[in-house]
């Protein structure tokens, strides 16, 4: 039964993809008034969760089907420029657009909290511990 609590590790995942996204959120901040800098951003957490499951088909080529799919443990390398305005300096940084997915950050990170939380919860329960 224990062996199959799924639930816990992709409520981690979700923290860490929070995690990596406000790490990229803060450097766009620390980077508003630098000339030329372009603001970043990471993939959305449902378009790079891929579950770490070992009885799962893996690519090992690059020729395989699906080889190449970000994983949450190197999402802040694989960030992406994001779109958007520049300043006369060439800077793209918005800090409204940061504010925003601070916020969005913020939020995945308090719901993967209480997934695991509540998770755990129903295990204690099911254990009969409070």
């Amino acid at each position: 039964m224990f062996e199959k609590l799924t639930i816990f590790a992709k409520a981690n995942d979700l923290a860490l993809h929070a995690a990596a996204r406000q790490s990229v959120i803060a450097q766009n901040v620390a980077n508003a008034d630098t000339p030329g800098y372009r603001a970043r951003d990471i993939p959305s957490f449902a378009e790079a969760y891929q579950p770490s499951q070992t009885n799962q088909m893996r690519a090992t080529r690059d020729g395989h089907f699906g080889a190449g799919i970000t994983t949450s443990s190197d999402l802040e390398s694989d960030s992406v420029y994001r779109a958007g305005a520049t300043s006369p300096n060439g800077n793209s940084v918005s800090l409204e657009t940061e504010m925003m997915m601070a916020a969005e950050a913020k939020r995945d990170h308090d719901m993967a909290l209480a997934v695991y939380k509540s998770t755990l919860g129903i295990v204690r329960s099911s254990l009969g511990r409070r």
